[in-house]
């Protein structure tokens, strides 16, 4: 399957589904709205600045938005994939803090696809350093239109 395929495919889940989604949805006014690219390998990206809205302590992103980061950098991949899932389980690891005003990038790919179960991983960086991973479980989910 191409890559141009998959974006295609994932643009058209992330429309129909999940539209309003609080990361990526464009339905939604209050969402930065992460627009989430295919690579030749079929994982996903999106770079971003975060800004001082999303801080825990100054100049911090808040481990809550860096963990909705990941999960939502995981969904867009299932939908890439073709897939719907829900997340099931989700284990983050904070390695370093994640800095405020300074780009940032959310990469995740499919570790496992044996559906009804997804195993998917994630990452964010800023400079080439790896911030925070994870690994998710996702319950395929047939997912009504909106």
């Amino acid at each position: 399957m191409t890559t141009d395929v998959c974006q295609s495919r994932l643009e058209e889940t992330r429309a129909q589904a999940h539209g309003r989604c609080v990361v990526c949805g464009r339905g939604n006014g209050s969402a930065p709205r992460l627009h989430f690219a295919v690579a030749d390998d079929r994982s996903v990206h999106a770079t971003f600045q975060p800004g001082d809205a999303c801080e825990g302590y100054r100049g911090i992103l808040h481990g809550g938005v860096i963990a909705t980061l990941l999960d939502a950098a995981m969904t867009n991949c299932l939908f890439a994939h073709g897939r719907c899932g829900l997340t099931a389980e989700l284990c983050v690891r904070f390695r370093h803090p994640v800095h405020t005003g300074r780009s940032t990038l959310v990469r995740a790919w499919v570790e496992r696809d044996g559906a009804p179960l997804f195993v998917l991983g994630a990452e964010v960086s800023q400079d080439g350093q790896r911030k925070a991973t994870a690994v998710g479980k996702f319950m395929a989910a047939v997912i009504r239109e909106s």
